[in-house]
């Protein structure tokens, strides 16, 4: 049997669920509302989510023995809890669950707006709307998009610190309660060294995952913040050089799409290795000591990733 290497299948097909958000890489009106719509998917199932777990959820039987998925993170984040990890108040989640909600009904008017009235191509109305138009072989104003990005990520990163640090702490599952977190770890040796491995100069197969006290997660989590947002203002300011371009190159929205689902899938692995082993950031308390089942659908999710940047990257290849 004969394997072929002919990429011009990749580069011609019209399939729509092979080919996915790419039709539209050309029309940066429609793909803007794509995006916006696709927000709203993701707010509105977890809104609906969070109020069904509420609604069904037993104060006496732990979180994990009633298959809740949304609940245990709210909990983890130190919302309706009291000593013990018991739950005190489920209405933090109800107002979670509300408040999503309301913003999928913005981005979902948003993204209806931005398919069905906006102009398809935002540079054709001109105005305010025209600065946020974009080609594939601008660097400049991908570089400009990428880092309102970054710096958005790093505003989210924040929201955590300022949870963890100000606004009722966050559940220690060594403790069983809920604390402030006063002295997160700034030092670097300590933060960076979790990229290579090492927890306290010992080497450890888990990397990140093998972090063990909360000091160190939110410490973590400032040194990310920081560098997302100096990353994003570095990125609005300065173009991408040219040795960057050449390693990284972007000719197309396929080559876009295929490094995020790369990232994707990286993010996944390493999800699923804090699911699995974590018990700092993912307590036993609401979500049980045996989460293999979990982590491995946080790993196939990841493998499904790769999958789809090895697609679009053969489909960038082929087209360029």
């Amino acid at each position: 049997m004969a394997i072929s290497t002919d990429r011009t299948f990749a580069a011609n097909t019209q399939l729509p669920w092979l080919i996915g958000n790419t039709r539209l890489t050309d029309l940066s009106g429609q793909l803007l509302g794509a995006h916006i719509a696709h927000a709203g998917l993701i707010m509105f199932w977890a809104g609906t989510t969070t109020i069904s777990e509420v609604v069904r959820f037993v104060p006496d039987i732990p979180m994990y023995e009633q298959g809740l998925i949304l609940l245990p993170h709210l909990a983890t984040l130190g919302w309706g809890i009291g000593a013990g990890g018991r739950v005190v108040d489920t209405y933090p989640y109800f107002v979670i669950g509300i408040l999503h909600l309301i913003a999928s009904a913005v981005l979902g008017a948003g993204g209806l707006f931005h398919v069905f009235r906006a102009p398809v191509i935002l540079y054709n109305n001109g105005g305010r709307a025209a600065k946020f138009h974009y080609e594939w072989n601008d660097p400049k104003q991908l570089s400009l998009i990428l880092g309102h990005h970054l710096i958005i990520l790093g505003l989210g990163a924040f929201l955590l610190v300022l949870k963890a640090m100000f606004f009722g702490g966050i559940y220690d599952s060594h403790l069983g309660d809920v604390r402030l977190i006063n002295n997160p770890t700034l030092n670097p040796v300590n933060i960076f060294s979790y990229l290579v491995g090492f927890k306290d100069g010992i080497w450890n197969i888990l990397g990140l995952a093998s972090v063990d006290n909360l000091e160190d997660v939110i410490g973590g989590h400032i040194w990310v913040g920081c560098i997302l947002i100096l990353g994003g203002i570095w990125h609005i300011i300065v173009q991408p050089f040219t040795w960057v371009r050449k390693i990284l190159p972007i000719e197309n929205g396929e080559e876009i799409l295929a490094y995020s689902l790369l990232g994707l899938a990286l993010m996944a692995w390493i999800s699923a290795s804090f699911v699995g082993y974590n018990t700092t950031v993912f307590p036993p308390k609401f979500y049980g000591s045996q989460r293999l089942v979990a982590a491995n659908i946080q790993f196939l999710l990841g493998i499904l990733a790769f999958l789809g940047y090895a697609w679009h990257a053969w489909r960038a290849r082929s087209i360029t």
